[in-house]
């Protein structure tokens, strides 16, 4: 990435400087509910926390063991962690006694995978869609990889800013949603040409309990206490035994322009998949998937980063982008870290804003095929050798030119360091500079990265992923309850649960057609 001569005009103007103050984030956050010995608790999702379907801030995500945080959205950094911070202790205090929140990304014990319990929505069209898409998923990759948690961040750029660049930019107010879409999808072009680079700095899943891959093929090593690992390894979960699809590599999603991405992606909705017709849609009267093409819906295509727009109920993704472009984009592709309590830190948030901000003022040429592959081959190399000495890449802006990671990187990280240093408060705070240090440092020093850290502790000490993750657990469990939670905050959260039973009973009660009938008008957007 370079910034483009443009941007850095604009971004110095003194005029600019406020906008960037008021960058939108929000975070979903999943975690795996388990019990004191590190295997899977097979219990529903706590009534304590509400409906899954209907709860804002805490719900599931493919299975009823796996909790789902999310925060409102936030423009200071502190007070979103704050938030998620409270939304751990909320859950964490109503949790059975016998459960605790698994810190890793990668799961620990697993039972058979038939046994892993698919997440339960009530008898609502919608709720009975969503439970049928997940039973699809684990007809198609498995509910173990289902059970591999992740981060998600939405960020946007201030209303303000983008009127404050369209103008600048000579832009007309008719044509401010297209500009609007356009320059978002500039971001994710650069996004993904440059997104090993997180994997290598955050990835922290090298490990993986033998539970995960039973029955299944993999090259992974062995280590002393019987966990499987990759030596080099920074993100496993992003790897060929995580989310990956055979199915959707024949996929050529384009980000070129908002239509050619919404038409590139329909196409994997369109396109049937032999594979997938051994399941049947409507067996016995249960929806085993949804479709039995490569994409049941637009949210299974396997990609890092998504330009998105909040949905009307029962509308679909792609529909809301065509009618209203694009809103905020979601980066999809970091591991929870497990030092943390809340699975991320604010240098990892800060990092983010600085990676996604300089994405978005570099110049972000329109991408082929070739690059698509390309990208791709960058990110397997770098999940499965991020930390193999001399490894390169494929520079696809540079005539695809094989670099040493490390040259790679520091080269993006200069350019970041002037993005830093314009959101950093006037000498007053640091935490951008700061992250953009902390990243030279791991890119000098492999061993300073995650994976190598946890790796390393685990052999070190000789114990298993799931010893090192309890003991993890456990502090994570008594920092989060050391300080109590807010009256205000408690009264907020036990609010948000009973409204969320009240609105799933009136989506219940309001149901009118058939599910058949729910979902051709569904798929008829």
């Amino acid at each position: 990435m370079k910034i483009s001569d443009t941007a850095l005009q604009l971004i110095q103007a003194s005029k600019s400087s406020p906008y960037f103050a008021s960058i939108q984030r929000g975070i979903e956050k999943e975690s795996l509910r388990i019990d004191q010995n590190g295997q899977l608790a097979l219990s529903p999702h706590p009534q304590q926390l509400g409906s899954a379907l209907c709860n804002s801030w805490l719900t599931t995500d493919f299975s009823e063991s796996l909790v789902e945080f999310v925060t409102p959205v936030h423009s200071d950094i502190d007070k979103l962690i704050g938030q998620l911070t409270n939304l751990h202790h909320y859950t964490i205090s109503n949790l059975d006694n016998n459960e605790i929140l698994w810190p890793n990304s990668m799961p620990g014990i697993l039972p058979a995978d038939e046994k892993i319990p698919l997440a339960n929505y009530g008898t609502s069209n919608i709720g009975l869609m969503k439970t049928a898409y997940r039973r699809g998923l684990g007809h198609r990759y498995g509910r173990a990889m289902q059970c591999v948690a992740g981060i998600h961040y939405n960020f946007s750029m201030p209303v303000n800013y983008w009127h404050f660049e369209a103008e600048h930019n000579g832009i007309q107010p008719t044509s401010y949603k297209n500009y609007i879409s356009e320059r978002y999808l500039d971001l994710v072009r650069n996004f993904r040409r440059n997104y090993w680079l997180l994997f290598y700095l955050f990835g922290a899943s090298p490990i993986a309990d033998p539970s995960f891959v039973q029955g299944r093929e993999h090259n992974l090593n062995v280590l002393k206490t019987k966990d499987l690992y990759s030596p080099y390894a920074t993100s496993l979960r992003m790897g060929d035994l995580g989310y990956q699809s055979k199915a959707q590599q024949s996929l050529f999603v384009c980000y070129n322009h908002l239509l050619t991405y919404i038409q590139t992606l329909r196409s994997g909705l369109k396109t049937p998949y032999q594979p997938y017709q051994q399941y049947g849609v409507e067996v016995d009267g249960i929806y085993q998937q949804l479709s039995t093409s490569i994409l049941q819906i637009e949210n299974e295509f396997y990609s890092p980063i998504r330009p998105k727009r909040v949905t009307l109920s029962g509308q679909t993704p792609a529909k809301a982008l065509a009618d209203g472009g694009v809103e905020y984009i979601e980066v999809r592709c970091l591991d929870l870290d497990p030092n943390e309590p809340n699975g991320i830190s604010k240098n990892t948030v800060s990092f983010l804003d600085v990676f996604l901000l300089t994405s978005l003022l570099s110049d972000s040429p329109e991408c082929n095929e070739k690059e698509f592959k390309a990208i791709a081959e960058n990110q397997s190399r770098v999940v499965n050798s991020g930390r193999k000495p001399n490894l390169t890449l494929i520079d696809s802006v540079d005539n695809y030119a094989e670099k040493p990671l490390k040259e790679f990187a520091n080269a993006l990280l200069d350019q970041m360091a002037i993005v830093a240093k314009l959101l950093d408060d006037k000498g007053t705070a640091t935490n951008y500079s700061d992250s953009i240090l902390n990243a030279r440092n791991a890119v000098a020093d492999v061993s300073k990265t995650p994976s190598a850290k946890i790796l390393s502790k685990v052999q070190d000490q000789n114990i298993t992923l799931t010893e090192l993750s309890l003991e993890l657990a456990a502090e994570h469990k008594n920092k989060l309850l050391a300080t109590p939670l807010d009256k205000v905050e408690i009264d907020k959260l036990d609010l948000s649960v009973i409204q969320s039973y009240q609105k799933q009973k009136e989506i219940e009660q309001n149901d009118e057609i058939s599910f058949a009938q729910y979902l051709e008008n569904y798929f008829s957007q």
